[in-house]
């Protein structure tokens, strides 16, 4: 249980440093979820364009539902 707690905390963290970095990013979409997967990759969290896509999608929603 214990394990799941700081799993969820971490997930927790990359999604509100990812939403925080597509927030203030001047840069374009594609510019951006490649810094995301650079950071990611760096931390052993490997994902695929589609799980990308998929975790860019829930990040702005996140985002959009704290507006």
């Amino acid at each position: 249980m214990k394990a799941l707690s700081i799993v969820a905390a971490f997930l927790g963290g990359v999604t509100l440093g990812a939403a925080a970095g597509i927030l203030f990013a001047p840069e374009r979409g594609e510019d951006t979820r490649r810094k995301i997967a650079e950071v990611l990759r760096k931390k052993g969290i490997r994902l695929n364009r589609a799980e990308m896509e998929d975790l860019v999608d829930q990040i702005a929603a996140e985002v959009k539902d704290a507006e």
